[in-house]
C-alpha cells in the first residue's frame, strides 16, 4: 500500500514552516511526501491579487497529482493548511488528517498583548530585534496586504459551515501560548468533527508554530503512530 502524504503550510508563509516535522517523517517513513506552496507565498512574499479561491485550488490540485502516484493520501496542515486540509478531506477521499495550529478561529487576544507587552518593554530597552516573535513577524506584517487577510479569512469562512461533517480520523495539535489561533480551537475542532477517531495534544508551552515547540518531537511520535495504525 502506497501512501502519500500532502502538507499544507500557513497564511504568509511556506513548507519552512513545517520543517521539523517534515524530516522526522522523511528519516522514519518512505511515503511520497508533497509540500506545495500557495501562491503568493513562500520565501518571497507576493500577495497582491490573490485569492481564497486561488489558494484552495491549489491545495486541490497537489491533492490530485499526489492522488495519481499512491493508493491513499494524508493531509497535515497548519494554520490556514489546517484549515484548507479540512476542506479537501470534506471534497475528497482521505485516509487521515492532521490539524496542526489550524486557524478556524484566530487570533488570541489575550496571549497576542502578552507579547507585544514584552515587545514593547523590549523596544523600550533597544532589545526589540533580538524578539524572535518580531523576527518571525516583521517581514510578514511589512509584506502582507490587507487584502490578502480579508482573503484568509474568506477561506475560514468557506470551510466552517462543514466541519460538522467531516467522519475521516483526526490528529489535533494546539499550543496552550499561540497568540494567533486560540487554544480553544482545539475543543472546538474536537466537538465539531463527525469522525468516530479524534486525538488532542495540547502543549503547554507551544506558540503559534508548533512544529518548533519544545515538546515537538513528543507529539511527532504521537501523530506517526496515529499514521501508522491501521
Amino acid at each position: 500500500m502506497k501512501r502519500g502524504v500532502l502538507i499544507l503550510h500557513g497564511f504568509s508563509g511556506g513548507p519552512y514552516e513545517l520543517e521539523p516535522f517534515l524530516t522526522f517523517l522523511h528519516e522514519r517513513t518512505n511515503w511520497i511526501i508533497e509540500t506545495p506552496t500557495f501562491c503568493g507565498h513562500g520565501e518571497e512574499l507576493s500577495m497582491h491579487g490573490y485569492k481564497a479561491e486561488h489558494w484552495l485550488m491549489d491545495a486541490e490540485i497537489a491533492y490530485r497529482k499526489l492522488a495519481k502516484k499512491v493508493d491513499e493520501v494524508v493531509v497535515i496542515g497548519f494554520s490556514m493548511g489546517g484549515v484548507i486540509a479540512l476542506y479537501i478531506a470534506k471534497r475528497y477521499s482521505v485516509k487521515k488528517l492532521v490539524l496542526l495550529s489550524a486557524a478556524v478561529k484566530y487570533m488570541g487576544p489575550a496571549q497576542l498583548m502578552k507579547d507585544l507587552r514584552i515587545m514593547a518593554r523590549e523596544a523600550v530597552n533597544g532589545h526589540l530585534k533580538d524578539n524572535e516573535l518580531f523576527q518571525r513577524y516583521e517581514y510578514q506584517l511589512r509584506h502582507v496586504p490587507l487584502s490578502a487577510t480579508v482573503e484568509f479569512t474568506r477561506v475560514v469562512k468557506k470551510v466552517e459551515p462543514y466541519i460538522g461533517f467531516i467522519e475521516v480520523p483526526t490528529f489535533i495539535v494546539q499550543g496552550e501560548k499561540d497568540s494567533v489561533v486560540p487554544s480553544i480551537t482545539a475543543q472546538f475542532l474536537y466537538d465539531q468533527l463527525k469522525a468516530n477517531e479524534k486525538h488532542i495534544f495540547l502543549s503547554a508551552n507551544g506558540e503559534h508554530h508548533i512544529c518548533f515547540s519544545d515538546d515537538c518531537e513528543e507529539w511527532f511520535f504521537q501523530v506517526l503512530d496515529f499514521l501508522q495504525a491501521p
